[in-house]
């Protein structure tokens, strides 16, 4: 069993690869997790001597196979319980993230696999991050940000890759969450703001840096 700090260490390391960060830095590290560098590169060499990363100056910091099915792991545990968060007892998908924090180090034998089966192996977790399966598969996706998408076409809103409570109240105000139908207006050329009609009745701005963060097919 991992440390409460070694698992957040190790998820992480995990997102950033999975975001294509070119080299994980203790820098980048320290910033995501709110810790001194110093104390970082401390934590690498412990979790190298534990087989679960490799660390090096020039490479960075990246997961074994070991250290990454555990990432995994917790990373699935995280996005079930807000799920079950949300669905269950009517959390909003504003408060799920900072409870899941904490519930995702519980450790108990099948308790996840049976958390999965009791909310009928969801997919995906309230703001459309995909969830991987009791063998760590993760659903495919092929979504754009909605900044990417040209004038006259209709998109469903499938993930929002901003977890932070002021914007998911940002976007609960526009009347804006998944599976939200949107349809692209107007892009005002001086910065990239769009005008998008919602559910074919009301017309909304979205500044560039709110169209960056939302995701549609």
């Amino acid at each position: 069993m991992h440390s409460l700090s070694e698992e957040n260490y190790l998820k992480a390391i995990y997102s950033q690869a999975k975001e294509g960060a070119h080299k994980i830095t203790p820098t980048s590290i320290a910033e995501e997790l709110r810790n001194n560098p110093a104390s970082v590169i401390d934590m690498l060499k412990k979790l190298g001597d534990k087989k679960l990363l490799n660390y090096d100056k020039v490479k960075g910091a990246r997961l074994t196979e070991k250290g990454t099915k555990i990432a995994i792991e917790i990373v699935r545990k995280h996005r079930l319980w807000e799920v079950f968060l949300l669905e269950k007892l009517g959390y909003s998908w504003g408060e799920v993230h900072d409870i899941a924090e904490q519930l995702e180090h519980i450790h108990y034998e099948d308790l996840t696999d049976r958390l999965d089966k009791f909310l009928g192996y969801p997919n995906y977790d309230p703001h459309g991050d995909p969830i991987p399966d009791k063998n760590g598969k993760i659903p495919a996706t092929k979504w754009q940000a909605l900044a990417e998408v040209e004038i006259g076409k209709k998109v469903k809103v499938m993930n929002v890759d901003d977890n932070s409570p002021d914007f998911l109240k940002y976007l609960d105000k526009q009347e804006i969450g998944l599976n939200s139908i949107l349809t692209i207006k107007e892009i005002q050329n001086f910065d990239k703001s769009l005008l998008v009609e919602l559910k074919g009745k009301k017309e909304i701005y979205l500044s560039p840096e709110a169209s960056r963060k939302i995701f549609v097919e």
